[in-house]
């Protein structure tokens, strides 16, 4: 078994957060169609609330001691439900079963209600989040919805599956 890990991300996980960042940006760009800024860099106001706003957690996923993908869950001091707001894994990591292991690690890490957004576009996303949900809240502890983007009328409607987490 391969050496994968999930951890609170610290302050000098920082610039391994920034690299990762722009690879998932780069892989979300086929979904909604945003160009990088003109330095070739991706809009990071997520990544940057992650380690300065109140209510927010950053989680560093390691694959035998190398990044490999990210977390950022925010609304941790409520009112209503946490959202994981990014959820990322390099393309080496994925297909043998670390998503899943470090979405069902940051999930239990905070029991209660969650949501986790994607877009229908994304079929792995689409396929991937409600094998999590199922196995985190059980079949009857989640559902899914649409919403629409707010300000956005032209983006199709956000999936997000709605779940209760129980505590361990």
């Amino acid at each position: 078994m391969t050496d994968f890990a999930v951890r609170a991300a610290e302050t000098a996980d920082q610039p391994v957060l920034e690299r990762l960042w722009h690879l998932f940006r780069h892989d979300m760009s086929a979904f909604n169609g945003h160009l990088p800024l003109p330095d070739a860099t991706f809009r990071a106001d997520r990544l940057r609330a992650a380690f300065t706003e109140p209510g927010w957690a950053a989680y560093l996923f390691t694959l035998e001691d190398r990044p490999a993908g990210f977390a950022f869950v925010r609304n941790l001091d409520g009112p209503g439900p946490t959202v994981l707001n990014s959820f990322f894994l390099v393309n080496a990591a994925r297909g043998r079963g670390h998503g899943r292991a470090a979405a069902l690690d940051v999930l239990a890490r905070h029991p209660g209600d969650w949501e986790v957004a994607f877009q229908d576009a994304n079929r792995a996303a689409a396929a991937f989040w409600p094998r999590v949900a199922a196995a985190s809240a059980g079949e009857a502890g989640w559902h899914l919805e649409h919403r629409p983007t707010p300000g956005k009328p032209e983006v199709p409607a956000d999936a997000w599956i709605c779940l209760t987490v129980p505590a361990r």
